[in-house]
């Protein structure tokens, strides 16, 4: 049978190039085949783990999407009105969701859903960003005990891209609570919040550099404020980075991000429990044998940590300290986590006067107060 297709053909008509819409592309039989195959493990997966599947139109009510997706509203198609309706192309499938379960009156529901969606975005079609392309929902709707349904979905998720074979991989984790606490205390205006948010999201996409002066000439924030977010978000780390965040002394006073915190934390204990954490990616591989760090948990005590330093290479004890004057406590302990450094003596202004020194096991957080004479052979026992 032969199929044949007629575009024009008279004389005078109008010529134009045959192509796909900008930002769609067409799929033949190998990459459907790719697809299907893809697909088939996603679902598997989910039907594992006790999910059913919706569908929901293409199209939705236009004021259903209008002002859920802040700046990305700008993204979403309009449709023509043709029918007394304005209608726009769903731009995701979890608005669609939410209005599913509240027109159905559904409070609780495992689902996953499978279908197209579309943005009116720049494409980079090399680069994998398309106007038309599918996204991959998996939602645990209900009230239910903390983090136990979260749990599930990253172990789904470690699942799908083991089983998919795609290599190495990392799953990162956010909670908006501790984002809001870490704005509040860097001193962002609650009515920069979600602008600044957007900005610190395309931290995957941009360098820190890049995403700071989009902060500071575009959104107008202040340098300063700027930096303190720096440093936040260059961390990096699972249940130990929770646990440093709840001892900084600012974000641990900040009831939102304390609560977010406490929660990050249960839940890679859930992921522990379902062996989704990787233990060899924490191993640290030690390129140095240096046995403490000398820190400061107060600042002006440059002199102080320098004295010690150089009382313990004296001794024998292979020491180091950071080449700043006033390093934040919560700096000088990732450098131990990233260095794979064993123990943190730490000075303060009270440790100075009852001439003790704080020694901290930096694997199992146990600190001890230690006499200034004792101190050696104290890191040499704990060390060798």
């Amino acid at each position: 049978m032969q199929l044949k297709a007629q575009l024009g053909g008279d004389e005078g008509k109008h010529v134009f190039v045959l192509k796909t819409a900008k930002g769609t592309r067409d799929y033949n039989p190998k990459q459907m085949a790719i697809r299907e195959k893809v697909f088939s493990i996603i679902i598997s997966c989910f039907k594992r783990h006790g999910a059913e599947t919706i569908d929901t139109p293409v199209f939705e009510l236009k004021e259903t999407l209008t002002g859920k997706y802040g700046e990305d509203s700008k993204l979403i198609y309009d449709l023509k009105d043709q029918g007394g309706e304005l209608l726009s192309l769903r731009y995701d499938l979890t608005v669609p969701f939410a209005r599913y379960l509240a027109l159905n009156k559904i409070t609780n529901i495992k689902r996953y859903h499978i279908a197209k969606v579309y943005r009116r975005d720049n494409p980079a079609m090399t680069r994998g960003r398309y106007r038309e392309f599918y996204q991959c929902d998996f939602d645990i709707a209900g009230q239910y005990d903390a983090m136990i349904p979260d749990a599930e979905c990253l172990k789904i998720v470690y699942e799908i891209l083991n089983e998919l074979d795609l290599g190495d991989f990392r799953i990162k984790v956010n909670d908006r609570r501790i984002l809001d606490g870490m704005f509040a205390v860097c001193g962002v205006p609650d009515e920069k919040f979600r602008t600044i948010c957007s900005t610190v999201d395309k931290l995957d996409k941009m360098a820190w550099e890049d995403v700071k002066k989009e902060m500071v000439n575009e959104k107008g924030l202040s340098e300063d404020v700027a930096d303190r977010i720096g440093e936040y978000v260059s961390m990096q780390g699972g249940q130990d980075l929770a646990e440093r965040l709840l001892q900084d002394p600012k974000l641990s006073q900040n009831k939102q991000a304390f609560a977010g915190l406490t929660d990050m934390k249960l839940l890679f204990s859930y992921l522990e429990l379902f062996q989704v954490t990787d233990k060899t990616s924490s191993e640290k591989v030690r390129t140095t044998e240096t046995q403490v760090l000398v820190a400061s948990a107060q600042k002006n005590l440059l002199e102080e940590r320098l004295k010690l330093t150089s009382q313990l290479w004296n001794a024998g004890i292979k020491a180091e300290v950071l080449y700043k004057k006033n390093p934040k406590l919560l700096s000088q302990l990732q450098h131990c986590e990233e260095t794979g450094i064993p123990l943190v003596a730490i000075l303060g202004e009270q440790e100075l006067k009852d001439g003790v020194v704080k020694l901290r096991n930096v694997a199992s957080r146990e600190e001890v107060d230690v006499p200034r004479a004792d101190l050696v052979d104290e890191i040499k026992k704990r060390t060798l």
